[in-house]
Order: C-alpha cells, then sequence, then structure tokens
C-alpha cells in the first residue's frame, strides 16, 4: 500500500468500484428484513451547501450500518424539482426552468456521486419529469371523484413579488416562507384539498408516533388547533340573518357585551349597509386586507375596530349588543365571530374600555366582591357565577357543561369543536408546477382530463413573464382544448399545483420509480413502506410533514396503500452555524475575504479591522458559508463527513471550524501511518479472536478495548444516532493501539499472537469506521488482503461478553489455610465482592460444611481467607 494517504486517488476508485458493482443497489427480497433510509430530497438549486453534506452523510452512515447489519436497504435519492426559485431565475438568467433544473440536476449528482453517499442511483426521480407527475394528476382526478378535492372563490394569502398564492402552512410571521415579503389578502378562485377531513385523525396519530421527535408533534398538534366548546347563535336584531359565534367559553355568555366579525366575515359589508357606517366599514375593511394576519395577532397589537350600525341578541339575557368589526378578529378562527366578554377576557376588555361598552361581571372568585372582580382588568380564573340568571352560585366549571345543554334544549346553540387547520389550498399561479387536470367547459362545467390523456404536459414553449405570473393563460395550444364530455370547445385549467403535493409521496413512488401503470407497484410499496428513518429539518413540521402524513391518508382510503403514517421514526438534524466576518466598508465577507493578523482580523480588500460577529446558520446573505466543493478538494470527502458526524450529535447544531476539519484528517493519517507499518504482519497472520484468557497478559488490555469499542459504538448509532460518542471511541481504540507500541511492540519484533491481536484491533476499527470513512476503509481492507470492495457488506462486528471486562485478577481462596478453589474477578472487585464471591464458590463451600465461619480475610488481587 501507499505510504501517503491520498484520497483525491482512492475516492474516486471505490466510487467508481460501488457504481459498477450496484453495491447499493437495493431489490424487494421477502425472505430479507427490509429498512428503508430516506433523507428528505433537495431542491435543484445548482450546488450543495454544507448543510446537504451534513444531512447526507447522517442518513449514509445509518444506511451503511444497517447493510452491514444484514437489512435489506433501500437509499434512493431524488429531486424536488418544482417550484419558483426555479422559474425566477430562468427569469433573470434569462433562460428556460427545464433547462435550468436539469443542468443544476446533472451538478447537483456529481457533486453527491463525490461524496462517496450509497444511493440507488437507479431509482433517481425528478419531480418535473412527467412520468411522474402524470400519477399526481391521476390522483388529483381520484380525489375529485371523491369529493376530496374541490374549487371555490375566497380569501387567500397573496404574495405580490411571487405573484401566486400561499397556503396557511406557507406564511410565516405574515409573511411568504419563500421571500420574506408580505403577505396579503386576496380573493380567487382556487382548488383545495380536503385535509380537515382528517385532522382529528391526524392529531389523535401525533400519540402513536414515539419515533418522532416531540417538538415536531407539539407543532402538529397546535397547527391543528382542536378546541372544544359550543357554538351558539346570535340572532341579528331587525334581519333574519343570525351570527354563529364558537367559543370555549360558554360559562361566561351572561357577560357578552358586543359581538366583533373579522373584517373578512361576509356580513360585516351586509350588515354596514345603509347604516350610516357603511363608508366607515369599508374603509376599516379595506385597510386591514393590506395587514398581515400575524401582525394582527400580536398581543401587543392596539385593539382597533369600527361599529357596523348592527345589534345583535345575546340568546340567554336578550339584550341587544352591537356589532363590531375588528382587527385581532380573524375569518380562519372558529368562525370568524366573537362573542365578546370584557370581564373575563382581557383583550375584549381593552377594547370595551377603549369604546365604552359595558362590562358585566359572571365569575367572581369567593375572595372578592363582584365590584372588585374585573375592576381594572379582566378576571380569567374560576369562581362563582354572578348575574347569570338561573346559574347563579353555581360554580362555573359545573356550569359549563348545564350551559351547553340548556342552549341544545332550546335550540340556542350546540356542543361543537373547532380546528385551527384549514383545508389545503393548493392552486398556484405559476408556470413550473404539474398542471391541475381539470377543463373548463360552459356546458359541463369542471371536468376532469381523461385518464388516456394524461398527462397534461407543461409546454416549454413559453415566454415567461417577468416579475412572475403565468403564462399558460396565454398559450392557446394549451388552454384551447374540447370537452372531455360533449367535445365542444372548452378552456384547461391554468392553475398548477402546489410543489408540496409533488414531495407528499415521492417515498412511495421510490419504491419502483419505474412503474408505468400506476402510482407505484402496490407489493413493492408493501414490502418497503413505510419509511423506517426519516431525515430533515425542523422547518417541515407542519408542511410537508403534516401534508405527507395527509396524504398517505388519502392513499390508504383509495385502496393504495394499507398503512397510515409514512414515516416510522423521524430525525430532525441541526442546522451548521458559523461566526459572521463583517468590514465597516465591504459589509459581510466570505471567510477567504478575511485574514488574520495576530488575534485581530482584517478585511483582505482594504486591511481595516474585521468585526467578528455571534456564530449563526450559515446564509449566503452573511456570507458565514463553506464550499465543500473546496473542502472535499483538499482534504478528501472521508474528512468531510468525518467531521460533520463528529462535532456534534445529530439533532444539535454544528459549528464549524477549520481546526475540526484538520483534526479529521491527522486522525485518518494517524491509522493510515499504523496500518501502513504493520500491513506486512497483517498479511502474513489472521485477527485473534479466542477467548481473552487465552492471551499473554500484556496483550489482554488491547483484546478487551478493541470489543468495549465495538458495543460502544454499535450502542451510540443503535440508541442515538451520536456518532461523535461513536468515532471517539475508534479514536481510544487507536490510541490504544499505539500505546501497545510503546510497550515494546512492533511490527518488527512482534510474534504470531501479538501481529494476531494488532490486526484484530485494525479490523474493528476499519469495520467500525466504514459508514462513516468508506472510501478510505475499503482501501485499508483491500489492502489487508480482502476482497476489494467488500467492506461496504461485511457483517456489522459482535463483540465477545467475555472479552468486556476490564483487567481481572486469579484470586485463590482458603479454608482454614488450605487452598480450597479459584476464581476469576475484575481488578476493582471490592473486599466484599472477593468475599461474598468466594463464600458461593462450590468446591469451597464442601469444606466449610454446616460450620460457622468465624472470620474472613480478604487479600486485594490476590486471596480469601476464610477461617470455620
Amino acid at each position: 500500500m501507499d505510504q501517503r494517504y491520498d484520497p483525491q486517488t482512492i475516492e474516486p476508485k471505490w466510487q467508481q468500484v460501488w457504481e459498477k458493482t450496484r453495491a447499493f443497489c437495493a431489490d424487494a427480497d421477502a425472505s430479507r428484513e427490509k429498512y428503508y433510509l430516506l433523507e428528505m430530497f433537495p431542491y435543484p438549486s445548482g450546488r450543495i451547501h454544507i448543510g446537504h453534506v451534513r444531512n447526507y452523510t447522517i442518513g449514509d452512515v445509518v444506511a451503511r450500518y444497517k447493510r452491514m447489519c444484514g437489512y435489506n436497504v433501500l437509499h434512493p435519492m431524488g429531486w424536488d424539482a418544482f417550484g419558483m426559485p426555479a422559474e425566477n431565475a430562468a427569469i433573470a438568467n434569462k433562460t428556460h426552468p427545464a433547462q435550468w433544473t436539469w443542468e443544476n440536476i446533472a451538478a447537483m449528482r456529481k457533486q453527491l456521486k463525490r461524496l462517496g453517499l450509497s444511493y440507488d442511483w437507479e431509482r433517481e426521480l425528478a419531480t418535473c419529469d412527467p412520468k411522474y407527475y402524470k400519477w399526481e394528476q391521476w390522483l388529483f382526478i381520484r380525489m375529485y371523484e371523491k369529493g376530496m378535492v374541490y374549487r371555490k372563490e375566497s380569501l387567500v394569502n397573496w404574495c405580490e413579488t411571487c405573484s401566486t398564492v400561499l397556503a396557511n402552512e406557507q406564511v410565516e410571521n405574515g409573511e411568504c416562507w419563500r421571500c420574506g415579503r408580505p403577505v396579503k389578502q386576496k380573493k380567487l378562485w382556487g382548488w383545495f384539498f380536503k385535509i380537515t377531513d382528517y385532522a382529528d385523525d391526524l392529531l389523535e396519530h401525533c400519540e402513536k408516533l414515539p419515533g418522532w421527535p416531540e417538538k415536531v408533534l407539539t407543532m402538529q398538534k397546535n397547527w391543528i388547533g382542536k378546541s372544544t366548546g359550543a357554538q351558539i347563535r346570535f340572532p341579528v336584531s331587525g334581519t333574519h340573518e343570525v351570527i354563529h359565534v364558537f367559543t370555549t367559553r360558554p360559562d361566561t355568555i351572561y357577560g357578552a357585551t358586543y359581538m366583533v366579525l373579522a373584517p373578512e366575515h361576509p356580513l360585516v359589508r351586509t350588515l354596514s349597509r345603509d347604516t350610516g357606517q357603511q363608508e366607515t366599514v369599508d374603509a376599516f375593511v379595506d385597510r386591514m386586507a393590506a395587514e398581515s394576519r400575524t401582525d394582527r395577532m400580536l398581543e401587543t397589537k392596539e385593539k382597533e375596530g369600527v361599529f357596523l350600525g348592527a345589534w345583535c341578541t345575546n340568546p340567554v339575557t336578550g339584550t341587544q349588543i352591537p356589532v363590531y368589526t375588528a382587527n385581532f378578529a380573524l375569518m380562519e378562527y372558529g368562525t370568524g365571530a366573537v362573542m365578546s366578554v370584557p370581564a373575563h377576557d382581557q383583550r375584549d376588555y381593552e377594547f370595551a374600555k377603549k369604546y365604552g361598552i359595558d362590562i358585566i361581571v359572571v365569575i367572581k372568585p369567593e375572595d372578592l366582591s363582584v365590584e372588585e372582580t374585573a375592576a381594572t382588568q379582566a378576571y380569567t380564573g374560576d369562581g362563582v357565577m354572578v348575574n347569570s340568571g338561573p346559574f347563579d352560585g353555581m360554580h362555573n366549571r359545573k356550569a359549563y357543561e348545564d350551559l351547553i345543554a340548556y342552549f341544545e334544549k332550546n335550540g340556542l346553540g350546540k356542543r361543537s369543536i373547532s380546528y385551527r387547520i384549514r383545508d389545503w389550498g393548493i392552486s398556484r399561479q405559476r408556470y413550473w408546477g404539474a398542471p391541475v387536470p381539470m377543463i373548463h367547459c360552459d356546458t359541463c362545467g369542471i371536468v376532469p382530463v381523461k385518464d388516456t390523456d394524461l398527462p397534461v404536459v407543461l409546454p416549454e414553449n413559453v415566454d415567461l413573464l417577468e416579475g412572475g405570473g403565468s403564462p399558460l393563460s396565454s398559450h392557446e395550444a394549451f388552454v384551447n382544448v374540447a370537452c372531455p364530455q360533449c367535445g365542444a370547445a372548452a378552456r384547461r385549467e391554468t392553475d398548477t399545483m402546489d410543489t408540496f403535493v409533488e414531495s407528499s409521496w415521492y417515498f412511495e413512488r421510490y419504491c419502483s420509480p419505474h412503474c408505468d401503470t400506476a402510482m407505484f407497484d402496490k407489493k413493492e410499496v408493501a414490502y418497503w413502506m413505510p419509511v423506517d428513518q426519516y431525515i430533515g429539518g425542523v422547518e417541515h413540521a407542519v408542511m410537508h410533514l403534516l401534508y405527507s402524513r395527509y396524504f398517505t391518508r388519502v392513499l390508504k382510503d383509495m385502496g393504495l396503500v394499507d398503512f397510515k403514517e409514512p414515516f416510522t421514526r423521524l430525525l430532525t438534524q441541526g442546522m451548521v452555524c458559523k461566526e459572521t466576518q463583517h468590514c465597516p466598508e465591504h459589509g459581510f465577507l466570505y471567510p477567504e475575504e478575511a485574514g488574520a493578523r495576530g488575534e485581530s482580523v482584517f478585511c483582505k480588500k482594504c486591511g481595516q479591522p474585521v468585526e467578528v460577529g455571534r456564530v449563526e446558520k450559515m446564509s449566503k446573505s452573511k456570507k458565514n458559508i463553506i464550499d465543500p466543493n473546496e473542502l472535499v478538494a483538499r482534504y478528501g470527502a472521508d474528512t468531510v463527513r468525518l467531521f460533520c458526524l463528529f462535532a456534534a450529535p445529530p439533532e444539535r447544531d454544528l459549528e464549524w471550524s477549520e481546526q475540526g476539519v484538520e483534526g479529521g484528517f491527522r486522525f485518518l493519517n494517524r491509522i493510515w501511518r499504523l496500518a501502513s507499518a504493520w500491513m506486512v504482519r497483517f498479511r502474513q497472520t489472521r485477527a485473534f479472536t479466542n477467548a481473552p484468557d487465552h492471551l499473554d497478559e500484556n496483550l489482554r488490555p488491547l483484546y478487551i478495548k478493541t470489543h468495549q469499542t465495538i458495543k460502544k459504538v454499535t450502542d451510540d448509532i443503535e440508541a442515538r444516532f451520536h456518532f461523535n460518542t461513536a468515532i471517539s471511541a475508534v479514536m481510544e481504540l487507536v490510541n490504544a493501539m499505539y500505546q501497545a507500541e510503546t510497550r515494546d511492540i512492533s511490527p518488527e519484533t512482534a510474534d504470531d499472537q501479538t501481529a494476531a491481536v494488532m490486526r484484530g484491533a485494525m479490523e474493528t476499527a476499519l469495520m467500525l469506521l466504514a459508514p462513516v470513512v468508506p472510501h478510505f476503509t475499503e482501501e485499508l481492507w483491500a489492502a489487508m488482503g480482502y476482497e476489494p470492495g467488500s467492506l461496504a457488506n461485511q457483517s456489522w462486528p459482535a463483540w465477545r461478553t467475555d472479552a468486556l471486562s476490564a483487567d481481572t485478577r486469579l484470586i485463590v481462596v482458603q479454608v482454614n489455610g488450605k487452598l480450597r478453589g479459584k476464581f476469576e474477578i475484575d481488578a476493582d472487585a471490592d473486599d466484599e465482592a472477593l468475599k461474598t464471591r468466594a463464600l458461593e464458590d462450590e468446591n469451597v463451600a464442601r469444606f466449610i460444611e454446616d460450620r460457622p465461619v468465624k472470620k474472613v480475610i480478604t487479600v486485594k488481587h490476590k486471596l480469601v481467607n476464610i477461617v470455620v
């Protein structure tokens, strides 16, 4: 073997071997236990970043480890290829999104292969491929036929910058999740998936996913937002209209002194008409439409509203109460109407004080009078009902149920459940997406495309519009079609689907990516699914992960799969972080644009001192990024993989460290030098595998250390995926091998038993490191005489239980001064352990007989003398 470790030579060599031998291609095999390992597939931006490297390396280690443990492993890769970034980049670069996307895929595929990731590339897919989205369109039509998808006009989240609609889940703090610009409300026709039909089931199964992080489950539960209470009818005075209110506090209804409707509520403009308030109300509603809903929800936001000029009736008191519209009421919560009880809700209290509305206490604590309660702020606790008619004197918790019964008995309302989650709006008014497979006919209405006409292919001969927007509506060859039902001239739907639709079922497609007769081969899916371990970012908790759970339920109800949950275990990896560097003249600097001058840092462009900022997530805008290509070119892929795994546990953030990368490279070189020095002897012997008591005393510690390391690494991977501590254990083993050399054990002077123990330790280190640094270990494995390329499928090493104990001592046992027995025990065993073990010895017991033990004398590491 070469004396020098050269990753640029050995890494491409083994990558070619793996590809040529189809080392990681998987086939369903009912006789073998499967393991489906999947990382969230990437968007083809053109270049992988260090976060990708960390994420995919974590997955690769698990896949390789499970393969060595004997599992039939599926580890595929593909591309989440539709979406606005490709479209925007194509517009900016005056190219076509398809060309931009496929070129990026080719570039990123090359980068991922250079990292030595064990993907089954024969299963590669891209969601922009008509062979893929054909089946998405097919499912859309099946869902439409079953009433699981519908079209309606509604107020939607509209991003002006992206020129498209956003689902509620895609609005973060009132801003577009993609571009970060403020989101407005706009009325549009669009298509919706009825995800709310599955709200209860999605919520219930949050309790049945023990392999998921609790924070993700909590986020999903909160997003689904199930509340129990009552829906109460408030008749509008002088009209036939009724305002329906959902409340979780029916026990406070006697204190409801005004009503608030969300500005988007359909009754707002209706009730204000001809009241003298119409103009004021219209202006307020228009102003609210331009504000983000998140801002309106802030507790610190000043409460404001306008009177509609209308009144409704409190159904239990018969009192006429004013109807307002206010900024804090949101249409997507409950019914969009708020029964306002200022004495017992602080927000309502502040609004009532501001507009001079009555405040009536209906629950008071036992230690306060009615007048004292809610004197300066709302009282939100429990207590005794007052001013509540027949419920006076009752505890409000008891009255809660009685009031709901009263509503139902008198037709005033009913028990009800409300959810925060809304149906998933999947229409997008952009070009680069899967076309919605529907046709609008003046005679027949909305008609699905015939299955035989699928896929509805996205035309590529379009002129993209500056600033976004879809060119499909002006593409006559695409839009003008014959109605599938009557044959008359009709228009094709020009909305495309939200790209999250594509990512909601790709994991099932991976099971049979070349199937051309269905979405997937049901037998293949039955074997491979669900995914055993899914890996990705926590930012997908309420979008991709929730949509995927929903979509799998749809597939189950269609009879296409027999499970509800697509992912058995979920790992959300931490971010990769690095300090920022800021020059007063040139702003943020890339790492290579700053230099060190003693303990200070300076800008290489202007020489001025650079301010080193806090460690934060790597981002292009802050320029605190590292190019994985440069690292691989300098250190090799294995060193980069090693650092990503060693620097932090996978679920925690990783702080980037150039010194850490250097340290990883030095560690590999250390092993290389040791292996090189011993390689001639290794080739002349076989690893020692017997019980440790067959070894000379000076060799036993290394042998025990070897087996302790196997157990430690296995436990760390199996239980917690804590690769950092696993790698640290192998480092200790390598140190132990070097320490053995310092005890006058050298390749030249070692006897056969010594060489066998050293070979066993080296083989173990290579097998344990094989998932982490696969090229490096394959090279040394082959050098030791094994079949080239065989380490990837080598069985994971097992530890000997009798070789786990630390150093032991042989203890002799005397009875009244005469030798009567011997036993081995840990060298650290205390006097009590020695005494117990001696008295348990059968031969010793035979000499003691029934005589009482007068005294037990112990001499550490040597003997136990029993006096009877």
